[in-house]
């Protein structure tokens, strides 16, 4: 099972660098159904003028528009990084029951200077429907195309 995570992982990152090259902060997401995936997304907060087009927020949107309740009861969304408070609700209102991040929100808030910064358990933790964090995961990898992208800003 862990080296489906990592794959699943892997893909995310490269969606996040994919959302770079584009101009964009460094997010992807993907949504995985019986070993499937089934959607991806990439950040696009710049490209659309829209702080909250975040990869994660995208994907679930898309899928509540496209899957039924059962199809979404069985998925696990993979994150290159850990999904932020916002995308958080989303994840936890979809009926989305896992999540897979791999750069944690702790990092990222290190290497970008991010000013809210709320581990995804603890958001998760607050609701009445349990979401299983599984995380970070592969985070030197997922963390490269952070310091990559938010260093040139830091100076």
């Amino acid at each position: 099972m862990m080296i489906e995570h990592e794959t699943f992982i892997r893909a995310a990152i490269a969606l996040a660098e994919e959302a770079m090259r584009h101009g964009n902060e460094p997010f992807g997401a993907l949504l995985v159904i019986d070993g499937e995936v089934r959607l991806k997304a990439r950040n696009q907060v710049v490209t659309e003028c829209d702080p909250t087009r975040h990869a994660e927020l995208s994907l679930v949107s898309d899928a509540c528009r496209c899957l039924d309740s059962a199809a979404l009861a069985r998925a696990t969304l993979y994150a290159s990084t850990e999904p932020c408070v916002m995308c958080c609700g989303a994840i936890y209102w979809s009926q989305v029951p896992r999540v897979v991040f791999g750069c944690s929100a702790t990092m990222l808030g290190t290497l970008s200077g991010g000013s809210l910064v709320v581990p995804s358990r603890q958001v998760f933790g607050r609701g009445r429907r349990p979401v299983e964090v599984l995380g970070p995961l592969l985070e030197e990898e997922a963390v490269v195309a952070h310091r990559e992208f938010w260093s040139p800003r830091a100076r």
